[in-house]
């Protein structure tokens, strides 16, 4: 990979969760109960995009994982629990890719972060609505309120060792740093979602702008 100044809107969309259809294990019965919870996610996360989370039934998610709602209550207790459980595996999906940013040149790792959180593809609006559906729900659920303290947590952490191996600005430290990028991460994909000047690919190049002012550029 070469370092780049701007974020490109013309990317392969990388595969989260729900595009995981199937899972490899050694007893087939688990493998056909891997498979159907994650066709009940997929079915919740189609509905939340289409009529909001509030709007959803237990019913509706049923009906579109092609079962009844009584066979789902075999899996999850109830629409709560299918969605606390959709988002942990969400955020360890998005935890993971930032991981695997972690082992990339120092030079290219913020560039790279920023086209994690601002992929311009086909569904990357509809997966921010979803997102935000799950931010709200959390407010008020205490499993997704940890889940989401943790992942914010998470993503700090990941960009203060990011940055603290660049020189930044006298008087800022890298955990202020991070403050601030995640600030800006959250705040700009907020802003391509409700605001339509703004581009993903408009708030990943600011994002990176604002990184850029952050750094000690002296020469």
């Amino acid at each position: 990979m070469t370092q780049a100044n701007t974020v490109s809107s013309s990317r392969n969309r990388t595969l989260g969760p729900k595009d995981q259809s199937h899972v490899s294990t050694a007893d087939g019965r688990l493998n056909r109960a891997q498979n159907r919870r994650r066709r009940i996610f997929r079915a919740l996360h189609d509905c939340i995009i289409e009529t909001g989370y509030s709007n959803t039934t237990l019913a509706h998610i049923a009906k579109r994982a092609d079962m009844s709602p009584s066979h789902l209550l075999y899996y999850f207790q109830g629409k709560e629990r299918i969605l606390e459980e959709y988002f942990d595996n969400v955020s360890q999906w998005f935890l993971a890719r930032i991981a695997e940013i972690s082992e990339e040149p120092v030079e290219e790792r913020i560039f790279l972060l920023s086209e994690l959180w601002f992929e311009e593809s086909e569904d990357a609006y509809a997966d921010i609505g979803f997102m935000l559906e799950c931010f709200g729900e959390a407010v008020h659920d205490g499993v997704m309120r940890q889940t989401k303290s943790q992942f914010d947590r998470s993503c700090k952490e990941s960009l203060e060792l990011m940055l603290s191996q660049h020189s930044l600005r006298d008087g800022i430290s890298p955990a202020q740093a991070a403050e601030i990028g995640y600030a800006l991460l959250i705040g700009l994909r907020n802003s391509a979602y409700f605001d339509n000047n703004v581009t993903l690919s408009e708030a990943a190049n600011s994002f990176l702008a604002a990184i850029r002012n952050l750094q000690n550029t002296d020469p």
